[in-house]
């Protein structure tokens, strides 16, 4: 199961579990579009993996199984 991560390891951006805007590697490292966009243009700077559209998870599926609260915040460069 994802976890789901809170927020942009770059910019520290809030990235809602039940919003989309949202890229993850399959690590699971998280950024938002906008650094995405703007630097790493599809590929993870931390593993080298591609970063791909995190899935939302609204309603019942959010409640019973709710996103990550720990946040991770690594700005590169």
């Amino acid at each position: 199961m994802l976890d789901m991560r809170p927020g942009c390891e770059r910019c520290d951006r809030d990235l809602p579990a039940n919003e989309d805007g949202a890229l993850i590697c399959s690590f699971e490292c998280t950024f938002c579009t906008d650094c995405n966009d703007s630097i790493f243009k599809g590929t993870c700077p931390n593993c080298g993996g591609a970063l791909f559209p995190r899935p939302t998870r609204t309603g019942a599926a959010l409640d019973n199984f709710p996103a990550s609260t720990k946040r991770i915040y690594k700005p590169h460069g």
